[in-house]
């Protein structure tokens, strides 16, 4: 059984920095994608960033790109999200994403929610002004 768990969120000022961290179990976690998501009060789930299978490709959203750097530790299973200059918009619960298809990526293939098999329960990030 596939869990994820998301944790770092928090209350920081406009400007400020956190890391998210997303911990796997339950599979080969070196095996899967991995993506980040997040959902504003009121808005639609967006994608934020993915990370392939292999750790050697990313992508970003234009909204945090330049900002914001997923990465990720295979021997650790875990994700992170290291999101700096926060702006207030980046307000949002932040969740954790995995593949369900084992050694798969490509840039446009995971983009979308429908992409990804298994979910984190989210942690909440607001940023004040």
């Amino acid at each position: 059984q596939v869990q994820l768990v998301e944790s770092g969120g928090g209350l920081v000022q406009a400007g400020a920095s956190l890391r998210l961290s997303c911990v796997a179990s339950g599979r080969f976690f070196s095996d899967y994608t991995m993506g980040w998501f997040r959902q504003a009060p009121g808005k639609e789930r967006e994608f934020v960033a993915h990370i392939s299978w292999s750790g050697d490709i990313t992508y970003y959203a234009d909204s945090v790109k330049g900002r914001f750097t997923i990465s990720r530790d295979n021997a650790k299973n875990t994700m992170y999200l290291q999101m700096n200059s926060l702006k207030p918009e980046d307000t949002a619960v932040y969740y954790c994403a995995q593949a369900p298809v084992r050694r798969s990526y490509s840039r446009s293939g995971y983009l979308s929610r429908g992409a990804y098999g298994y979910w984190g329960q989210g942690t909440q990030v607001t940023v004040s002004s």
